[in-house]
């Protein structure tokens, strides 16, 4: 993989992350598009730019982050990460089988999309205006939403803003909520790919892992420069959102994904 086609991946996963569009097959899309072999650095890297969008949250949102004041806002995340960190684990070969699958892929952005066009409908009259009028409980809940997210196409930032708002939040503070649970659940994923599966996945022996993966100069600027694109167009993205989510609700993203899956569907499927 050269740098101008990592620089690609990683403007792709800053514009989708935190979009309910699905980042993981957009990466997944586009890497295949460009003929990139599925190769072990790629994996890596693909997850790996996670970091710079988790870091555009943290900016973006840096009073909330460093509040240390208000511990509750870290036991919320806490508790809402835990579905996610258990299931994620134990679905882990499962999930990894699917990545490769394009057609399931195309087809759950499809169907994603379909949701997407009625789920303003579902939740009207929100009571929760705030991050700090969450409970605890209503975190966790999130949090099971997230994991549906585990699909790849399904969107994790959808999955836990309409889970959000089944809790009765606004668009709002559903999508700020989605926004500051990606930077654990993120960072798990990212800390799990990076340090336990793919550098210890060269005959269980993770310096060799590592080694094989970071063997040359332009490996090691090619991560670096690719965190640094997903963080700016994170931010980017982040701060556009919220705006949009509260102007149209889901009903384009909707259509995006269906558009988008119905045409990925008929390219896999007869010219792939």
């Amino acid at each position: 993989m050269d740098l101008i086609k990592a620089i690609i991946i990683a403007i792709i996963e800053g514009l989708t992350e935190y979009l309910p569009i699905s980042s993981t097959a957009h990466m997944g899309f586009a890497a295949s598009l460009m003929g990139l072999e599925e190769t072990e650095f790629l994996k890596m890297f693909q997850v790996s730019i996670q970091f710079g969008a988790i870091l555009s949250v943290v900016v973006a949102y840096g009073k909330k982050f460093f509040d240390f004041s208000n511990l509750q806002f870290y036991y919320k995340l806490a508790f809402a990460v835990l579905p996610a960190l258990g299931i994620g684990f134990f679905l882990d070969d499962v999930i990894e089988s699917v990545l490769g699958n394009q057609i399931a892929i195309s087809s759950v952005l499809v169907l994603g999309g379909v949701v997407l066009l009625f789920a303003d409908n579902w939740f009207k009259n929100p009571i929760i205006h705030d991050e700090k009028e969450i409970t605890i409980k209503k975190a966790v809940a999130i949090g099971f939403w997230q994991c549906l997210a585990m699909m790849p196409g399904t969107s994790r930032s959808a999955a836990s803003i309409i889970g959000g708002m089944s809790q009765g939040l606004s668009r709002k503070a559903a999508a700020e909520f989605s926004f500051f649970l990606a930077v654990p659940t993120m960072l798990a994923v990212t800390l799990y790919s990076v340090f336990v599966k793919t550098w210890g996945k060269e005959n269980g022996n993770p310096q060799k892992g590592y080694e094989m993966i970071l063997a040359s100069q332009d490996h090691i600027l090619i991560f670096v420069i690719g965190n640094i694109v997903a963080f700016v167009v994170a931010w980017i993205a982040i701060k556009s959102f919220i705006a949009l989510l509260n102007k149209y609700g889901f009903k384009p993203w909707g259509w995006y994904r269906i558009f988008v899956g119905i045409a990925l569907l008929i390219y896999f499927y007869f010219f792939k």
